[in-house]
C-alpha cells in the first residue's frame, strides 16, 4: 500500500507541475497578440466555416480553462479568457476545440469509440475503487463461498476501472489529433505569423501532456489493484 501511495503522489506531483506549466504558458502566449486582430470566438468561427460545418454553435462558458467541444449540443465552449482574446494562445485553444468539431463531423474512429464509454465510465470511474476494496474486504473476512464472491466483487471493480483506463489512452490519439488538425489549419489559412504559430504550438504541447500523466495514473492504479486482486490466490 505504501508504495502505491509514494506512486500516486509521484504522478499527483507531476500532474501538478504540468498543470502548473500549462497555465504559465497560456498566460505568456496570452501577450503574444495576433497580428490579425481575431478574437477566439471569430477564429473558431472561421475554422468552422472553412471545413463546412454550419451546424455547430461557439458559446462562451465560464471559468480559465474550461474549453472544450460538446458532441451531444454540438457547441464549442471557450472559456472568456479565450472567446473575447486576440492572442496566440486564445488561438490555439479556439482552433483545438474546433478541431474536435471537425472530427465529429468527420466521424473521427477515436472520438466516436470515446463517445462511446462516455455513458459507461461516468457511472463507473466514480465507484471502482470502493467496489474492488469491498471485494477484497469481504474476501478477506469470509471463507469458503463467501471469499469466493468477495473475490468475483473485486474482479468486477477492476473491470470498471479497466473501462476508466481505455478511455484515458482513447483520448490521446482523439486530443493529439485535434491538435494537429488546428495547427494544420492555423498554417494554411496564414491566421498567425510564424512567432504567433510557435506560441499556438507549444501551448497545445502542454495541454496535451496533461492527458498523458492522466492516463498513466489511470494504468498505475489498474496494475497496482490487479495485483491485489489477484496476487493472493494460489
Amino acid at each position: 500500500m505504501t508504495i502505491y501511495y509514494i506512486l500516486l503522489g509521484a504522478i499527483a506531483l507531476v500532474s501538478w507541475l504540468i498543470s502548473s506549466k500549462l497555465k504559465r504558458k497560456f498566460n505568456f502566449y496570452s501577450k503574444v497578440h495576433l497580428r490579425n486582430g481575431m478574437s477566439g470566438a471569430e477564429i473558431a468561427e472561421q475554422m468552422l466555416t472553412d471545413h463546412g460545418i454550419r451546424d455547430v454553435k461557439v458559446v462562451s462558458t465560464p471559468g480559465m480553462l474550461t474549453d472544450h467541444y460538446n458532441p451531444k449540443t454540438k457547441t464549442v465552449n471557450l472559456s472568456e479568457g479565450v472567446y473575447n482574446q486576440r492572442n496566440a494562445a486564445a488561438a490555439a485553444v479556439a482552433a483545438h476545440e474546433c478541431g474536435h468539431a471537425v472530427q465529429h463531423a468527420q466521424a473521427y474512429e477515436w472520438l466516436s469509440i470515446r463517445s462511446k464509454l462516455v455513458p459507461v465510465v461516468s457511472v463507473t470511474s466514480g465507484m471502482s475503487t470502493w467496489v474492488v476494496f469491498g471485494g477484497l474486504i469481504l474476501a478477506a473476512s469470509t471463507e469458503g463461498q463467501g471469499g469466493q464472491f468477495g473475490f468475483y466483487i473485486a474482479v468486477a471493480g477492476l473491470i470498471m476501472m479497466g473501462f476508466a483506463t481505455v478511455f484515458s489512452f482513447i483520448t490521446l490519439p482523439v486530443e493529439y489529433d485535434a491538435s494537429n488538425r488546428a495547427l494544420a489549419w492555423l498554417k494554411s489559412k496564414n491566421i498567425v505569423t510564424q512567432e504567433e504559430y510557435k506560441g499556438s504550438e507549444d501551448s497545445l504541447k502542454w495541454a496535451a501532456r496533461t492527458y498523458v500523466v492522466a492516463a498513466i495514473g489511470s494504468l498505475a492504479s489498474l496494475v497496482y489493484w490487479g495485483f491485489q486482486v489477484f496476487g493472493g490466490r494460489d
